[in-house]
C-alpha cells in the first residue's frame, strides 16, 4: 500500500463525486488503535486518493474521541504525502460570511484532553511547528477554491477548542479579542500529527456561522450548521476535484523532512517496540 496518494479527511459526502472511481474500502491496523472508519481508496482524475470520514460514517465520533494518531498513521501507511482537510468552522470576523471558504495558515490550540504527538514510550522528538500549514499545498487549494467559484479568504488563524459544546458568549468575545479568524474542534491535532509524519497538510475551512459573538445573528445551532454544510457539499467537492487535478507531484516544501533533526533521544536507548511502532514515521532517521 505504499503507492503515493492524496489524502482527504472530512465528511462522507466528499467522495461522492462523479469523477471518482472507488477501488476499495480498507480497514487499516495501527499501533495506536483503530482509525475513525475504513479508508475509501479510489482514482480521481488519474490521481490515487484516500478518503477518510473524520467522524466515521454517520458522524458518530465526538471531536475529543477521535483517534487522531490512528487516522494520520493510517494515511501514512497508505502512502499519503499530502492531506486536504475539509472542516466546518465558525467565523470570528464580520467579513468571513457563512458560506465563505477560509484557507488558514495558523492555529491556536485551546484543546485540553488530546494526544497530539506520536512521541513518548521512550523516544522524544520536537518538530518545528511555527508554520503549521504547508504553504505550497495551500496555494493550490486557494486557487482551486477560486476556480470553483467560492469566496475565499487566504490565511488567518484557526482556534481549535475541545468541544463538543460550542463556545460561551464570553469565550467567543475573548477569542475575537485575540484576533483569531475561525473556530473549530479538530484541525490543529491533525496538523500536528501530519507534521510529525512528514505529510503536507492544508485546511479547507467552510464557515457555517458567526459562533455566538455576533449581535445581528442567532447563536450557533446544529440545525444551522448542517444546513450550510449541505448547501456547500457540492462546492467542497469542486475544490477537492480542482486541487487534486492541480497537484502534479510532491510539492517543493520541507514538510517531508520535518523530523530529520527533531529526535532528541539517544537512538541506542529507544525501545525496540517503539522503533517498530514508529518505523514509517521516523524509521529513516534511526
Amino acid at each position: 500500500m505504499s503507492e503515493k496518494r492524496i489524502g482527504v479527511i472530512g465528511g462522507s459526502g466528499l467522495y461522492e463525486m462523479k469523477e471518482i472511481t472507488i477501488e476499495e474500502e480498507v480497514r487499516i491496523e495501527t499501533p495506536f488503535g483503530d482509525p475513525s472508519d475504513k479508508y475509501i481508496l479510489g482514482d480521481l482524475l488519474g490521481k490515487k486518493v484516500a478518503f477518510l470520514p473524520r467522524h466515521g460514517k454517520g458522524h458518530r465520533i465526538l471531536p475529543s474521541e477521535l483517534n487522531f494518531r490512528a487516522n494520520i498513521y493510517g494515511m501514512k501507511k497508505l502512502g499519503v504525502d499530502q492531506i486536504l482537510s475539509v472542516s466546518a468552522v465558525g467565523s470570528m470576523k464580520e467579513e468571513i460570511v457563512p458560506g465563505h471558504i477560509v484557507i488558514p495558515d495558523q492555529f491556536f490550540d485551546q484543546t485540553k484532553n488530546r494526544i497530539s504527538t506520536f512521541f513518548g514510550n521512550g523516544v522524544v522528538g520536537h518538530a518545528s511547528f511555527a508554520d503549521p500549514i504547508c504553504s505550497s499545498l495551500s496555494d493550490i487549494v486557494t486557487s482551486a477554491a477560486k476556480d470553483a467559484g467560492a469566496t475565499v479568504h487566504r490565511g488567518g488563524t484557526y482556534i481549535c477548542i475541545e468541544g463538543p459544546l460550542f463556545s460561551t458568549r464570553g469565550e467567543s468575545l475573548i477569542y475575537r479579542k485575540w484576533g483569531v479568524d475561525v473556530i473549530g474542534m479538530t484541525n490543529v491535532t491533525e496538523a500536528k500529527l501530519a507534521r510529525e509524519a512528514g505529510i503536507c497538510y492544508s485546511t479547507i475551512a467552510l464557515a457555517t456561522d458567526y459562533d455566538c459573538w455576533h449581535d445581528g445573528h442567532d447563536e450557533v445551532t446544529v440545525e444551522a450548521v448542517i444546513q450550510i454544510i449541505h448547501q456547500n457539499v457540492a462546492m467542497a467537492q469542486k475544490i477537492i476535484r480542482n486541487a487534486v487535478e492541480a497537484i502534479q507531484r510532491k510539492e517543493e516544501c520541507q514538510c517531508a523532512d520535518a523530523m530529520k533533526f527533531a529526535i532528541m533521544t539517544n537512538k541506542a536507548l529507544i525501545p525496540e517496540q517503539t522503533k517498530k511502532d514508529l518505523d514509517i514515521i521516523i524509521g529513516e532517521y534511526l
